[in-house]
């Protein structure tokens, strides 16, 4: 794999970033629709890909104007490209955007059967805050997780 590049996405990765979620459950992937909505709306989109291989992972953070706190809305990696630290580096990207922004917090919410994306949150210092019962449309539980941005003095 040649190296990565973190970059905004565009109109034109809309094609790529229905591809890229097609290892989700149906029920949690964006269609075209909602991408298009997501680049004009309160969001980043952050793309990770390389010239020869394309597109391989995204993250999606929204905002809103009043709040101190952003919210890591979805993170995906595509699974010929996992365990090569793309997930780290999108979200130490997330976190970086967050804070340009004045966002003082990231928060986000994980299946609770979800340990290896747990496992990455937690290794980079997010903590569980909450936990929601049958938050996803299949019933399953997720885990708010935080992290503040803020460094102490």
């Amino acid at each position: 794999m040649s190296e990565p590049l973190i970059r905004p996405a565009t109109q034109a990765d809309i094609g790529a970033l229905v591809a890229l979620e097609a290892s989700f459950p149906e029920e949690d992937r964006f269609d075209r629709r909602t991408w298009r909505r997501l680049l004009s709306a309160h969001a980043s989109i952050l793309v990770c890909d390389t010239p020869r291989d394309g597109l391989l992972a995204a993250a999606v953070m929204l905002y809103r104007k009043s709040a101190g706190i952003a919210r890591l809305y979805s993170l995906t990696v595509a699974p010929e490209a996992r365990g090569k630290g793309l997930a780290r580096a999108l979200l130490a990207a997330c976190e970086a955007d967050a804070t340009e922004r004045g966002a003082h917090a990231v928060r986000l919410e994980v299946r609770a059967s979800n340990s290896s994306a747990t496992r990455l949150y937690e290794a980079a210092d997010y903590r569980v805050i909450a936990t929601l019962e049958s938050y996803y449309p299949d019933g399953e539980a997720a885990l708010r997780m935080e992290k503040s941005l803020e460094r102490a003095l």
